[in-house]
């Protein structure tokens, strides 16, 4: 057994036209790397991304239901939001 810490992923760019153009590709598999690089995993369903949300407000869809499993999981832990400017771990 594994004594790699368990994460959660959340991504968000806030337009449709950046989430047409891939940035929020770039932004998880900068997570991936960050999270792979710290000896981590992420939980397989654990990754929760809001492409065309804007930032201006926190009731956004995939943050929501980060924050739901993270009580039902007892505490989300850490957080990075420096990676990319917007994605964190």
């Amino acid at each position: 057994m594994s004594n790699a810490a368990m994460v959660a992923l959340y991504a968000r760019v806030s337009s449709e036209q950046q989430s047409k153009r891939g940035t929020i590709d770039s932004q998880i598999a900068a997570l991936k790397e960050r999270i792979q690089a710290d000896g981590a995993q992420i939980v397989e369903d654990m990754c929760f991304i809001d492409a065309g949300v804007s930032g201006a407000t926190l009731v956004r869809p995939q943050l929501e239901r980060l924050r739901d499993a993270a009580a039902l999981r007892g505490g989300a832990g850490n957080s990075d939001s420096r990676i990319n400017g917007r994605a964190g771990v």
